[in-house]
């Protein structure tokens, strides 16, 4: 049963953040009614005693309900916001299911430990390429490598269904190139940011000399 007080969630979170715009997308989508609190966490303000006292780890997204309940981590908040609207971005078939959260678990443990972290500290942190852990850029092209192998023989990231996935994952791969990958080596992952960017309604986030269509 769907929970009643799902059109009235705040999302906290930075707009900087992939992972917090995952949950805004999500709930865009789903076209629910959401407050978004902009949180800035180069300002420190996940650290404040009022934040901790909502989520003691000190991080964003976090969705908050009027009955006081909280979920932290973006995977678990899109995941909980799409199962609750009964929302096809999470398959019916069991074993599909489980094949989008294999991608889920794998987008936080090998895709943006090293997309997302080379591109905060590239960007954000104003870091030379000399001054980044070498090892970041070879595990990106890495994963980007593992997309790329998918997305030759599917249209989606799980198939032929567009899924929580794709967002998931087009969340930093989109901005990949602001940590200094070429998605223009990777074209099957090129045209699939294109296809998520234009399912979510996003503008595109990559330049247009270096975007494929």
């Amino acid at each position: 049963m769907p929970d009643r007080d799902i059109t009235r969630l705040t999302l906290y979170g930075d707009s900087i953040s992939g992972n917090c715009m995952k949950t805004k997308w999500v709930a865009e989508l789903l076209e629910l009614d959401y407050d978004w609190v902009e949180m800035d966490l180069m300002a420190g303000a996940t650290q404040t005693e009022e934040f901790l006292a909502l989520n003691p780890v000190g991080q964003v997204p976090l969705a908050r309900w009027p009955d006081g309940r909280v979920l932290p981590q973006s995977n678990a908040i899109m995941l909980y916001l799409a199962e609750q609207a009964e929302s096809d971005l999470v398959p019916s078939d069991p074993f599909t299911k489980a094949q989008m959260m294999s991608w889920l678990f794998w987008e936080q443990y090998s895709h943006e430990p090293a997309i997302a972290v080379r591109r905060f500290q590239k960007l954000y942190l104003k870091k030379s390429d000399d001054e980044i852990e070498p090892s970041l850029m070879a595990k990106g092209r890495r994963a980007l490598g593992v997309m790329e192998l998918q997305l030759t023989r599917t249209d989606w990231i799980v198939g032929d269904t567009f899924t929580l996935a794709d967002i998931a994952l087009v969340a930093y791969t989109r901005l990949a190139h602001e940590g200094g990958f070429d998605l223009s080596e990777f074209p099957s992952v090129e045209r699939w940011v294109s296809r998520t960017e234009a399912e979510l309604g996003i503008p595109h986030a990559m330049p247009k000399e270096g975007h494929a269509l």
